[in-house]
């Protein structure tokens, strides 16, 4: 054979065998990567300054201790030095924070594992916080005075915050805390969606909720609540939903407009929401913008009907929907329950006592609602298959948000503990 016909011959072999081969080692580094990770439940205690790190199904046992306000005597000099931010300060404690201060609303995971980035009510901001060590990486001040509720994005690399007090939802870069946008929203922004295509971000505007006017006729003082979508890669606003129109239309003009936690079907379709002072849940269908059905849950006796003495206006506010679609999972906070429904049927299980639940997500298995009940200091499994309590365990003060999240495969928390 002609040498250079050998030297071609080889040089085709050897291009097939890197061909073949450079895929597997991309995969085995993929596989590595992954089995270097371990998903977990962040489990963020409000008046603490925690997070609790747990097991995302099973027995859902505790991993880790996150302290989320390391620089606490920093921020507690500069509040204490501008009379305006002490006043704000101050406000949240006696006002939303009942009684306590607000250190930790929502979190995050990186998508590698290695840092939690936190929304801090109290102290105006965000921070990004090493897993490894416990410092912080990067701190992002909010507009205003409050930073509140948060979403990332499908891809894990961008997270939204709302900024309570300046009616802004701000966009920034996970892993450096970078602001790459923001927009504008109504009174209050609570509750932020990204769509699952990553392509809109769906923010709901809540009012005042810590006002006395909490009957009907004086509901037009809690302010403009809208919800409003935008395009999440320009943060331009795409519409507007006002739910006001869509409620009188359906015959709830008494009802509130505030929408608080809400929840997209899987194939997003159909948005399930709850509303300031309703003991249920409404049903919204995207397409046709009206709202189609709505769930009346059961009242607790021992509830007062005093609106006034309900936290934050709440009546109910936490609800998830497990992976199929199939069953929705309800925090009745000021009830004292959660529940599992029916979707089709919007049939209730059995109601699982439960002590001021704040919140409602699902299992990393999908097979479990979970609850954090902020009066017990503790979260809750409950079976969508059955309604029926799996178990609970305890973690720190006042626990609200519960989020999905990774740690690395061997972390029990920082090694500076």
């Amino acid at each position: 054979m002609p040498a250079f016909r050998t030297r071609h011959l080889c040089s085709v072999a050897a291009a097939l065998v890197l061909t073949i081969a450079a895929p597997a080692t991309a995969a085995t580094a993929a596989d590595s990567s992954a089995a270097a990770l371990r998903e977990v439940l962040f489990v963020g205690n409000n008046w603490d300054g925690t997070a609790d790190v747990i097991k995302s199904s099973g027995d859902f046992a505790k991993v880790g201790r996150l302290n989320v306000i390391p620089d606490k005597d920093q921020r507690m000099a500069e509040i204490n030095a501008d009379p305006i931010k002490w006043i704000y300060f101050m406000a949240i404690r006696n006002g939303v924070g009942e009684g306590h201060d607000q250190f930790v609303d929502d979190m995050y995971s990186t998508p590698d594992g290695k840092s939690v980035v936190v929304s801090r009510p109290s102290f105006a901001d965000v921070v990004s916080i090493d897993l490894a060590t416990g410092a912080i990486n990067w701190r992002f001040p909010v507009s205003g005075y409050r930073s509140d509720h948060m979403a990332v994005s499908p891809d894990g690399t961008r997270v939204a915050v709302s900024a309570s007090t300046a009616n802004t939802v701000h966009v920034l870069d996970i892993n450096t805390g970078k602001q790459l946008g923001s927009f504008a929203t109504g009174d209050k922004p609570h509750e932020n969606i990204f769509t699952k295509d990553g392509k809109y971000i769906w923010n709901m505007a809540i009012g005042d909720v810590n006002t006395s006017l909490d009957d009907p006729a004086w509901d037009w003082t809690k302010g403009d609540r809208h919800i409003t979508v935008v395009d999440a890669t320009t943060y331009k606003q795409v519409k507007i939903i006002d739910m006001r129109d869509r409620l009188d239309a359906f015959g709830l003009k008494d009802f509130s407009d505030a929408v608080r936690p809400a929840v997209f079907s899987p194939d997003e379709s159909k948005l399930y929401f709850q509303v300031s002072f309703f003991n249920g849940f409404l049903e919204y269908d995207v397409a046709t913008d009206k709202i189609t059905r709505m769930k009346t849950l059961p009242k607790n006796p021992a509830t007062s009907e005093d609106r006034t003495t309900w936290v934050n206006d709440s009546r109910h506010h936490g609800i998830s929907m497990n992976p199929a679609g199939t069953k929705l999972c309800v925090a009745g906070t000021m009830d004292d329950y959660a529940t599992v429904v029916d979707r089709a049927t919007l049939q209730e299980g059995p109601l699982v006592t439960a002590s001021k639940p704040y919140w409602a997500t699902v299992s990393g298995d999908g097979k479990d609602c979970i609850i954090s009940e902020s009066g017990a200091d503790q979260v809750t499994a409950i079976d969508f298959a059955t309604g029926q309590k799996v178990t609970s365990v305890p973690v720190g003060d006042h626990p609200q948000r519960v989020r999905l999240g990774h740690v690395q495969a061997d972390w029990t928390g920082p090694a500076t503990g």
